[in-house]
């Protein structure tokens, strides 16, 4: 990557992180951080995210909000529009840099699962609907160890993005 792409993708990270800090709402702060580094203004795709927030519907049973946020991003640079439905190819390469992400994560991460990821952190899940257990899990980190999740799925997301368009490019 270049220094250029670097800094893109630094600012994602940043932007996302300090928007999971200030409001939560991991797959929305995702695609902010993203969006923002990239000079994307689309309000309809911010808003469509909204449900998938720790493991859609703040149920931690999905996969993490963040990937779900990344993995929108993706789609939204890549994939294919209501007239180019029936064209594959753009199926097939907006999934795959998805793949690439979704393994990125794993291989950071071991588990792409809510429920686990917050398992594996702090060595149980928070039920995000109970304030007792929202507080506990405040308590323990969960803002902090998730906004910096956030930042680094931004990070990546970016990365992927800038690299196939560069490819693209070419």
């Amino acid at each position: 990557m270049t220094s250029d792409q670097n800094e893109i993708a630094k600012v994602a990270f940043n932007k996302a992180k300090q928007y999971e800090m200030q409001s939560g709402g991991c797959p929305q702060c995702t695609l902010a951080g993203i969006f923002d580094a990239m000079g994307v203004q689309d309000d309809a795709v911010f808003k469509a995210a909204t449900g998938l927030a720790d493991g859609v519907g703040l149920t931690g049973d999905g996969h993490c909000g963040a990937l779900s946020g990344g993995v929108l991003a993706i789609g939204y640079f890549f994939g294919r529009d209501k007239a180019d439905f029936g064209d594959l190819m753009k199926l097939v390469k907006a999934n795959l840099l998805s793949k690439k992400l979704h393994d990125r994560f794993v291989e950071k991460y071991g588990t792409c699962r809510c429920a686990d990821l917050q398992t594996a952190f702090f060595g149980r899940f928070y039920n995000l609907y109970d304030p007792e257990e929202m507080k506990a899990g405040m308590k323990a980190g969960l803002l902090e160890k998730c906004s910096t999740l956030v930042g680094e799925v931004a990070k990546m997301t970016t990365e992927i993005i800038l690299e196939a368009q560069a490819k693209d490019a070419k």
